[in-house]
């Protein structure tokens, strides 16, 4: 029958193991242990990614490149290294330049360009040993939330094709949900990776904005980009984490499920306002496990208008730095075309919206002194809001649901309903777009399903710098609730 492993405390076959079955902490210690080779799990993970190509989880796949990769990790390992994710494959948003394979930032245009520099994380990574098993597919240069690609077509959700997966790390959030790869890298700005994990039923954890290095991503807005994973649980997110950072674990201890002592908050009139119900009812289910689990979970109002607020502030100074942002990134990386010809080259709907909000003199245009009152005044005032659970009320997380409704059907993303009522697709960001708007860490996890069998998303944030704490908490609470992602 061929050579067995024990993982898990579990017997099986090598040639029979599951490779969608491991995260990423278990595959790591897998192959570190000797129970299954890099080469083996790899090619495992190529065959699957090839049987659910229609997905569209990835644009570049270098099959020849990863599986030479793995071949040299189990070299390695045979040489006794023990590095933290030898001869791990993950995906990596087409977002991140990636030295010697393709990077086109989701454009037609950018298909055959390899840059010569890895991205600052992806080299972390390498670094700890890992190995890029593709390119993940995403909205075009990361401007949407639903996950269409007009050149490299419509990821789809893995829980139901006719869904949309989110955006605009769409193909990250897919092919982790898919078992296609452990864990990927994503980006997110203002939900690009906190809406896609809710969508497709996996952790999505957006670092303290600066905590990662964004050095060699393609940016929309310096204020509120951070460069972030999606992974199946919070203990692989940990792990990234420590590998991004350099930061040791030794502060990840915990004492199990206990919640005695933990302070919660959420904002029913802010963050419940415009959700389905079966979207409400499962958050305040969750509220009550959480509180039956020893957790003090208090309701804290954030004022009348600090959903339009935020709304005001963060979209004005995400429309206001991108021209800038891009054409800088595009200089400093000797990316081979400029602003005015990717502006030239995008889809229709997403030329329009460039037309009237990120060009200069465009009708939507957001003014150089309407961008400083979103910096220098909307910015602390939100601060001081928040500060009112973090610091007044002791909270060290606020809850709320991720989006506020699950996957809305592929053919009809544009406009979305929610709650009875046809809205923007843009209001899927609508609860992300608060930790966003002043550096928050958030972390969103999988908190069950609708009644169409949908995944559903609890969001956590915490206090800006607290990603340690964020992440601690989270992983106590994932056990609580009893959430922790599958693939598919």
């Amino acid at each position: 029958m061929g050579d067995t492993s024990t993982i898990s405390g579990r017997s099986e076959p090598r040639e029979f193991l599951d490779p969608s079955s491991l995260g990423l902490a278990a595959a790591a210690v897998a192959i570190r242990a000797g129970h299954i080779t890099s080469e083996a799990y790899t090619a495992a993970l190529l065959l699957r990614a090839r049987t659910l190509a229609e997905l569209n989880a990835f644009i570049t796949i270098d099959e020849t490149a990863v599986l030479a990769a793995a071949r040299d990790a189990d070299k390695a390992r045979a040489a006794g290294s023990a590095a933290l994710l030898l001869g791990v494959p993950l995906g990596v948003k087409d977002s991140y330049l990636t030295k010697g394979l393709p990077t086109s930032l989701g454009l037609d245009s950018l298909a055959r360009f390899v840059p010569r520099e890895d991205a600052d994380a992806v080299r972390a990574i390498k670094g700890a040993g890992a190995l890029v098993f593709g390119k993940n597919n995403l909205v075009e240069m990361s401007y949407g939330l639903t996950g269409h690609n007009e050149r490299y077509g419509q990821v789809k959700n893995p829980h139901a094709r006719d869904r949309v997966a989110g955006g605009s790390s769409s193909g990250s959030a897919a092919s982790v949900a898919a078992g296609l790869v452990p864990a990927s890298l994503g980006g997110d700005t203002v939900g690009s990776i906190r809406v896609p994990a809710s969508f497709c039923g996996v952790v999505g954890f957006k670092p303290t904005t600066g905590r990662w290095p964004r050095n060699g991503v393609a940016p929309i807005s310096h204020t509120l980009d951070t460069t972030g994973a999606f992974a199946r649980s919070v203990e692989d997110c940990i792990l990234l984490d420590q590998v991004v950072t350099g930061e040791q674990t030794a502060e990840f201890s915990d004492d199990g499920n206990d919640l005695r002592g933990v302070r919660l908050a959420f904002a029913p009139r802010q963050f419940l306002d415009l959700v389905d119900s079966e979207v409400e009812i499962r958050f305040r289910e969750a509220v009550r496990q959480l509180r039956d689990a020893g957790a003090e979970v208090i309701e804290v109002d954030l004022g009348d208008d600090f959903n339009a607020l935020i709304q005001t502030a963060t979209w004005d100074i995400f429309a206001h730095e991108t021209m800038g942002a891009i054409s800088d990134f595009l200089r400093r990386h000797d990316v081979p075309t400029t602003f005015e010809a990717i502006y030239d080259g995008l889809k229709p709907q997403l030329r329009q919206a460039w037309g009237h909000i990120v060009l200069p003199g465009g009708a939507g245009a957001v003014s150089a002194e309407a961008y400083q009152t979103a910096l220098n005044v909307s910015r602390p005032e939100i601060r001081r809001r928040l500060d009112k659970a973090f610091v007044a009320e002791g909270a060290q997380i606020i809850l709320q649901p991720t989006t506020p409704c699950p996957a809305p059907l592929i053919e009809e993303q544009a406009t979305v309903r929610v709650a009875g009522q046809d809205v923007s697709y843009l209001a899927l960001a609508n609860h992300t777009v608060s930790a966003s708007s002043v550096g928050l860490p958030g972390i969103s996890l999988p908190v069950g399903r609708s009644r169409a069998g949908l995944p559903l998303g609890l969001e956590l944030d915490a206090s800006v710098g607290s990603d340690r704490t964020l992440l601690v908490l989270a992983r106590k609470i994932e056990r609580v609730l009893g959430t922790a992602s599958t693939a598919i």
